[in-house]
């Protein structure tokens, strides 16, 4: 009988799991040994859903996996453990808790990560990126002190991040470079009406705005400037 090769899956999210129920789906096991690495804390969860964290649904909610899932299917787990680099020669990937596993095929699946606009403050304490259950956390906790929240960049995502700073409780704002939300997606007549529903909800848009410096002062964000002289 042949001994089966390790099948490496880098990255737990919605296309790695996916993957790994397919693998299954299609008898994968009796070839393979399934092995995966999730850097987060949990195992895969409904990222685009993500802004129902904030109306009342659980991370257990959110998640993709049914309960014993990796178990039942002998699939290997690492959470919290994530993949840092591939040794071609060895065939090895090693792991950022100091594993070194052998592999005989890998699959990349490690999704993508928020773009950070090379604004000036924006590492200041009050300043957060949106893509994992950990990042809402963290706002959530912070906007329990806060009045105002803005949101730079008004694509789907932004949009969404906006929703629920505005069920927080938040005046919020959306900045958006391009001259219509949702740039990519829509057209201008399309960006007219969205600008009209979003402001509907109460969130104040700024489109044709590119933000320069995010000021803080005594450890909190006071204001923001823009490249046109305007500042709020």
């Amino acid at each position: 009988m042949t001994a089966k090769q390790n099948l490496i899956v880098i990255g737990n999210g919605m296309v790695g799991h996916k993957f790994l129920e397919l693998m299954v789906s299609k008898g994968g096991t009796q070839h393979y040994n399934l092995i995966t690495f999730c850097e987060e804390p949990r195992v895969a969860y409904d990222r685009v859903n993500l802004s129902s964290y904030f109306s009342g649904k659980s991370a257990a909610d959110l998640s993709l996996v049914e309960p014993g899932f990796y178990q039942e299917n002998g699939i290997q787990i690492h959470i919290g453990d994530k993949a840092v680099a591939i040794n071609r020669e060895k065939q090895t990937i090693s792991s950022s808790n100091g594993l070194e596993i052998p592999y005989d095929k890998v699959v990349l699946a490690t999704g993508s990560y928020p773009f950070v606009p090379p604004i000036k403050g924006n590492d200041a304490p009050g300043t957060f990126v949106y893509r994992t259950i950990e990042d809402l956390e963290k706002i959530s906790a912070y906007a329990k002190h806060c009045k105002v929240g803005v949101v730079v960049g008004g694509g789907l995502l932004g949009l969404e991040c906006a929703n629920a700073l505005k069920a927080m409780g938040l005046q919020t704002h959306v900045v958006e470079f391009a001259p219509r939300l949702m740039p990519v997606q829509i057209d201008e007549a399309g960006g007219i009406m969205l600008r009209n529903k979003i402001e509907d909800l109460g969130v104040k848009v700024h489109t044709s705005k590119s933000t320069t410096e995010i000021v803080s002062e005594d450890g909190k964000i006071i204001k923001m400037l823009f490249g046109d002289g305007s500042e709020f």
